[in-house]
């Protein structure tokens, strides 16, 4: 594989410039004084500002945009090899690499490297571990899949020799990184178009948590089974946390205040920190404990743990307020598109006192949606009403026959549309002044929210 040596720095091509993750990686590389050009479909912020920077990027991807300066292609999972600029840029048999390659790349030059991992939750822990790295003045480069407020964006380039990223398993693309510091938050049934099923998601897991060397740490969820069996036989060296005291890292004093918990973090036994969180749900309790683990194995003080973590408001699209209806409805997005992270998004929903949940649901890709139907059917049967908008491809081509208006008939009181239009008009007319309207997916359901309070 292509190497690159950050201390020449070339010209990187990246074909889907604007996604979350490779617009990241693209700003490392402008800051470390890369020559970077991109393409994508649109004009975004994120493009915006990779342009305030200094890289060249065209909309649209063409065959003639692969120039002869081009050193090396980055390209996503998105990209197909039908793609006019893959395909140039093989013709002309320039180096190309993934996402995930450029990433372990970028991860070999910092001395502590932080990997989070997880079927859920990977961009909160990665937000929460940043917070507490500011707090601690560890100055922390930083990659995640989100919009966090503390950095300004969905990137942080520091000086120090630490950097923190999340890893995703989709395509076992965190193989190709080289942490020493892993998180595994949890391991579920999830990509079945790329698994087979959930051993074969375990073992990917495994041979995750062996990339950490011999001195390094892997972080696991003592609370879940799949994730205890991914650890299991590996020479290294294992830090649980867990909501007992069979774990080494876990929470005493737990107190649920309307959804948002307050307890005291003990590691091995011996108090760490005291944590009121701003976000709330019990399993941001459990992201909480995981982040305690990795900072105290960086030396960082229980205080400054404490602080970053009370100091934590979210990241975009994870139980964020839009706003309000005009007859008062609260409006909250959030991005679970897995049953099981929509279910601890409602089960928080439900802690919070509103006289119904009415929660519309967006399913992200077909396969998924095949694959967890009653996974999905279950996870909807806990808010008051369900209100479907079509599968977001994604990816994919509705080749299986799957849709929405299916989910929908096997939950109790459910509907489903065919547009966000229709989907807004029937929230205005059935929404209550105390209610919750809890726009829920991967896609783009998030343009319902603001429609509903402007």
């Amino acid at each position: 594989m292509y190497q690159i040596d950050f201390n020449k720095p070339e010209h990187i091509h990246f074909i889907g410039i604007g996604g979350i993750s490779m617009s990241g990686l693209a700003e490392i590389l402008l800051e470390r004084g890369f020559t970077v050009s991109g393409s994508d479909a649109h004009e975004s912020e994120l493009t915006d500002k990779l342009t305030a920077h200094g890289a060249k990027i065209v909309y649209g991807q063409r065959a003639e945009n692969i120039t002869d300066d081009i050193d090396a292609v980055v390209y996503t999972a998105a990209v197909h090899p039908d793609n006019p600029e893959f395909q140039e840029a093989q013709r002309r048999g320039i180096p190309m690499m993934t996402r995930a390659d450029l990433l372990g790349q970028i991860m070999k030059n910092y001395g502590q490297a932080i990997a989070v991992a997880g079927t859920h939750g990977k961009t909160t822990t990665t937000s929460m571990i940043t917070e507490i790295l500011l707090e601690a003045k560890k100055d922390p480069t930083v990659t995640v899949g989100g919009i966090l407020h503390a950095i300004g964006g969905n990137i942080r380039v520091g000086k120090s020799d630490l950097f923190v990223a999340e890893a995703c398993e989709y395509t076992n693309s965190f193989l190709s990184f080289f942490p020493t510091i892993e998180v595994i938050l949890n391991v579920e049934a999830d990509h079945l178009d790329f698994f087979k099923d959930i051993n074969d998601i375990i073992h990917s897991f495994h041979e995750f948590a062996e990339l950490t060397p011999m001195n390094g740490l892997v972080v696991v969820n003592h609370d879940d089974p799949n994730a205890m069996r991914a650890v299991a036989h590996i020479d290294r060296r294992i830090r649980t946390f867990g909501t007992t005291s069979d774990a080494d890292v876990y929470p005493t004093e737990v107190r649920d205040e309307n959804g948002y918990y307050r307890f005291t973090v003990n590691i091995d036994g011996k108090e760490y920190a005291k944590v009121a969180l701003s976000v709330p749900g019990r399993h941001n309790m459990l992201n909480a404990l995981a982040c305690c683990a990795a900072a105290e194995f960086l030396g960082v003080p229980g205080e400054a743990a404490e602080k970053g973590l009370n100091k934590f408001t979210g990241s975009s699209r994870r139980f964020q307020l839009v706003g309000k209806m005009p007859n008062g409805a609260t409006v909250v997005d959030d991005y679970a598109h897995h049953p099981s992270e929509m279910k601890a998004t409602l089960s928080t929903a439900k802690e919070m006192h509103f006289d119904r949940i009415l929660c519309a649901f967006q399913p992200h890709t077909y396969t998924r949606t095949k694959a967890l139907f009653p996974e999905f059917v279950d996870a909807l049967k806990q808010c008051d009403q369900a209100i479907l908008a079509p599968i977001y491809a994604a990816r994919e081509q509705n080749t299986i026959g799957i849709y929405s208006s299916d989910i929908a008939k096997e939950v109790p009181g459910a509907v489903s549309f065919d547009t966000f239009d229709e989907i807004a008009d029937y929230l205005r007319k059935n929404a209550g002044p105390n209610d919750l309207v809890l726009t829920m997916g991967a896609g783009n359901i998030n343009t319902v929210g603001p429609m509903l309070i402007k």
